[in-house]
């Protein structure tokens, strides 16, 4: 449903009973990348999961960043209530995380991050903002086959042609200036503080992952002493539909 949240209108989803776990989207992707775990966990948490602003169906009120998202982060958790939660974040979702549990410990009472995202090196900054250009000129089909063909493991591309159909489809559906300004947003953030981070962590990496590879949940693990690594085999970047039941049986152990 579309609920307005710090004068934004965002596309928020609530399912299932318990205690409350709230679900962060990547970039280029939506809420529905969690329909898996949700309909296998609704039995006991309550699942929140919504469309960054700029992603999927929460169109985008102005420039967008790593605070702002933050800042809704805090703004639907008021709204529903919830003093302190257990939190899983994939891709862009684990940095905005980051900040959130530096900025908030005492909201935070688990954390999963799958596919570490951190601050890009600059390396990685100049890609993403080439990324942007190439997006406004030629709309997101223009980048959409690569971005897939790069984020899913081999074994995905070879094997489950319906997986790799849903990436794309979340892929083109983005806005195209959202998403344009969601690069933005993360070619320009900073590191968290995550030497703040105190709760117990668990990072989940995909064994064949070239946008976030094993090393950086690895060295999330060596900053973190409460951090644990668990790694998924064939599995790309799209973890929660690459390989769901893993992804959801490592979430309902861990949760």
């Amino acid at each position: 449903m579309i609920v307005e949240v710090m004068g934004k209108k965002l596309s928020v989803e609530k399912q299932g009973t318990g205690e409350p776990v709230v679900l962060l989207h990547g970039l280029g992707s939506s809420a529905n990348v969690w329909e898996p775990q949700v309909r296998a966990l609704a039995d006991r948490f309550t699942l929140i999961r919504y469309d960054l602003e700029g992603a999927g169906r929460s169109p985008y009120a102005g420039e967008l960043s790593i605070a702002g998202w933050v800042d809704d982060l805090v703004a639907i958790l008021d709204a529903n209530k919830i003093a302190k939660a257990r939190f899983v974040g994939h891709s862009l979702g684990t940095l905005i995380l980051q900040h959130f549990a530096a900025k908030y410990p005492e909201r935070v009472e688990k954390l999963v991050f799958i596919g570490v995202n951190r601050a890009p090196p600059e390396a990685r900054r100049v890609a993403v903002r080439e990324r942007v250009a190439k997006v406004r000129a030629e709309g997101i089909d223009g980048i959409a086959d690569g971005i897939v063909k790069g984020g899913v493991s081999p074994h995905t591309f070879a094997n489950k042609p319906e997986v790799v159909a849903f990436v794309r489809e979340l892929l083109t559906r983005q806005p195209l200036e959202g998403y344009a300004r969601s690069c933005e947003a993360m070619a320009a953030s900073v590191a968290a503080d995550i030497s703040k981070i105190k709760c117990p962590v668990l990072v989940i990496a995909g064994r064949d992952d070239a946008v976030s590879p094993v090393a950086n949940g690895e060295g999330i693990v060596a900053e973190v002493p409460s951090a644990t690594l668990k790694i998924i085999e064939q599995c790309g970047h799209w973890h929660p539909i690459e390989q769901p039941a893993e992804i959801t049986q490592a979430l309902a152990e861990f949760l």
